[in-house]
């Protein structure tokens, strides 16, 4: 009986997606528009391998991935660079936190229809509202890890003598990582988001928003479904490559 237990205790996050899989298949099977807005696994699979044949799968995740990774290093490095000196300078903070909490409380996706007016639907706006998703969180994680350093350890650095960019890159860099690392995943999930938000609203060139737009002009909600669960599938991934990367990278702090 034990063996039993811990042969299937791994597979204990599956019981839950088993059973919203079994009850969709259910609901698909009660009628007609049952089955319109619960597509049946069988029309699913379907789609899944037209659009992986046709290559239009692959190029819409090229795309938005792509998408994400321009706007996520912008706005993780821009965010960085104004957290850092907000942080160690009260006269920048002073000049530059007013604008930046005011502007951080308006949604992202409500900058869009302003966003797009001023530089159209193209790419560059769509990463810009991209970047500016990536942006506010780093900030703010990026000022707080700066912010909390240990004054032994300024005190510290003072007594060895190092000067102000020694002290940086010594001291205060090392103790604000695990706050930037988590304001980089922070960044990469409004990323990651923003992006697909995005190409719903400016439903112009490849990417995934813009697949099941068409799709859902054309009625296939298999391929909405499909490029729901993408979305969700590489979310999931990138957040789960990252933890694991800073975890490894921070392992000498000896976090959690």
């Amino acid at each position: 009986m034990t063996d039993f237990v811990r042969f299937f205790r791994p597979l204990r996050g599956l019981v839950l997606p088993l059973l919203l899989i079994g009850a969709w298949e259910f609901a698909s099977r009660q009628s007609a528009s049952h089955a319109y807005a619960f597509v049946p696994l069988s029309r699913i699979g379907s789609g899944l391998v037209e659009l992986l044949n046709s290559g239009e799968l692959w190029l819409s995740v090229l795309a938005s991935l792509q998408r994400t990774c321009a706007g996520l290093l912008y706005g993780v490095l821009g965010g960085f660079v104004v957290g850092a000196l907000m942080a160690l300078s009260p006269i920048v903070e002073r000049v530059l936190a007013p604008l930046y909490h005011t502007l951080r409380q308006v949604p992202i996706l409500g900058l869009i229809p302003l966003i797009a007016l001023w530089f159209g639907s193209g790419e560059f706006s769509k990463v810009l509202i991209v970047s500016l998703a990536a942006f506010y969180p780093m900030v703010l994680n990026t000022f707080e890890g700066f912010s909390h350093v240990d004054k032994r350890l300024h005190e510290a650095g003072l007594v060895l003598g190092l000067g102000r960019t020694q002290r940086f890159i010594h001291v205060l860099l090392p103790s604000a990582l695990p706050s930037i690392a988590n304001g980089v995943l922070h960044a990469l999930a409004f990323a990651w988001v923003s992006s697909i938000g995005c190409e719903l609203f400016l439903s112009t060139g490849a990417g995934l928003g813009n697949l099941m737009m068409n799709a859902e002009t054309g009625a296939r909600m298999e391929v909405v479904v499909i490029g729901v669960l993408t979305i969700g599938l590489l979310g999931y991934a990138m957040n789960q490559l990252f933890s694991r990367a800073s975890r490894h990278l921070l392992r000498w702090r000896n976090l959690r």
